[in-house]
């Protein structure tokens, strides 16, 4: 290699060729120590195997690194390898078993980005090989563990009817116990222009910063899905073969013979728009976009403000503790059906779910009252 090339590597780059080259390090010590541990001979030998095979991803970035006159020291399993080692020996094999698929699907996303980034010939090549080799190792390591989906994809999703319960129960709560809290530092029998002021102000400042939050993350949302578009596409590009082995699980999956299964994911992949198309329906689970980050803000922020304007609307038509009582019974019946509601996303039962936000909402205007009480006593 001459000093030409030398000079095309940056400091960036060799960090993470060097990163690379510790992950495969950790790689190969971790199925080792698994496979000790494994009592079924089959399932040993394909520990070992992958074992090997991280070997020789360690082989191949050293020889990068070596071709590029990188130092290189001697390196040892990270601290993180060793713990999942003792993990895996003393409390739950399983789950180190698992960690390591996802490991291994973070591999394969990383090359891929690596090899669609470099500029380097040979470290291009060595990026599309790994690549390949850990979407392998996923396949391996599915039927040790039970899984189906690509696990490199994530593109899980809150949805739209979640985001206002969440912001209607956001706005509700916080706004409930800044009020408590004003209640407790005034004299709220004849200040109620100070309790309305504040549950006003409260109102539109918890919507508009949930109503950000929510436009950020159906845009994070959109990005995401976009970027996992893309990395699929690439997959079906430079490795057609692991993906057709991929649909031909998903179709045997469904009911068709294996054989029927073989020839549909055959016939699926002669075609790359096709393909690109069933496999973001089928193992990304993206369908059509019904909403946009700019929709999402909106109806978040709108959540929150009916959420935050309930504690606050008694004291517009009344006054005194008449427009406190109200205030507080609204509140807490808000909570309970908040929190009944709730349970449609989280599957507990409606009562439970509905009374521990009863709980909630009453913790919170305590802690705010007593807040308030101590401010007025020893601030004002």
């Amino acid at each position: 290699m001459d000093t030409q090339n030398v000079e095309k590597v940056d400091s960036k780059t060799i960090r993470t060729w060097k990163h690379h080259l510790q992950e495969e390090i950790d790689a190969n010590f971790l199925y080792s120590q698994f496979a000790q541990l494994e009592p079924d001979p089959e399932r040993q030998d394909i520990l070992l195997e992958l074992a090997e095979v991280e070997n020789r991803h360690i082989g191949r970035w050293e020889e990068i690194l070596d071709n590029y006159n990188v130092k290189q020291q001697k390196k040892r399993p990270t601290l993180k390898a060793r713990f999942w080692s003792w993990y895996a020996r003393k409390i739950n094999r399983s789950l180190a078993l698992s960690r390591m698929l996802n490991e291994e699907a973070s591999e394969v996303k990383d090359y891929l980005i690596l090899h669609r980034n470099s500029t380097l010939a040979d470290a291009k090549e060595t990026a599309l090989d790994l690549a390949r080799e850990s979407a392998l190792h996923t396949e391996n390591l599915k039927e040790l563990t039970g899984t189906s989906d690509e696990p490199w994809h994530k593109t899980e999703s809150g949805g739209t009817l979640g985001n206002i319960v969440y912001g209607f129960n956001d706005g509700l709560t916080a706004n409930f116990g800044l009020l408590a809290g004003v209640i407790g530092a005034t004299d709220a029998a004849s200040d109620v222009s100070t309790i309305v002021v504040m549950g006003i102000v409260g109102t539109v400042a918890d919507s508009l910063s949930m109503g950000a939050s929510g436009y950020l993350a159906a845009k994070s949302e959109q990005e995401v899905y976009e970027h996992e578009i893309e990395v699929e596409k690439e997959e079906i590009r430079l490795m057609p073969d692991i993906e057709e082995d991929e649909l031909a699980l998903i179709y045997a999956t469904r009911g068709l013979p294996k054989e029927h299964a073989r020839l549909l994911a055959k016939e699926v992949m002669s075609d790359p728009e096709r393909a690109l198309e069933e496999k973001i329906q089928s193992e990304l689970k993206i369908g059509e976009s019904h909403t946009t980050p700019f929709k999402e803000g909106w109806i978040t922020g709108l959540a929150t403000a009916i959420g935050a304007f309930i504690p606050v609307a008694p004291f517009l038509v009344s006054s005194g503790f008449t427009a406190i009582w109200t205030s507080f019974s609204l509140a807490m019946l808000s909570h309970f059906g908040v929190g009944a509601a709730r349970s449609l996303f989280t599957g507990r039962g409606l009562f439970r779910s509905g009374f521990d936000m009863f709980v909630v909402g009453l913790g919170v205007a305590a802690v705010g009252y007593i807040v308030g009480k101590l401010l007025e006593n020893y601030l004002f």
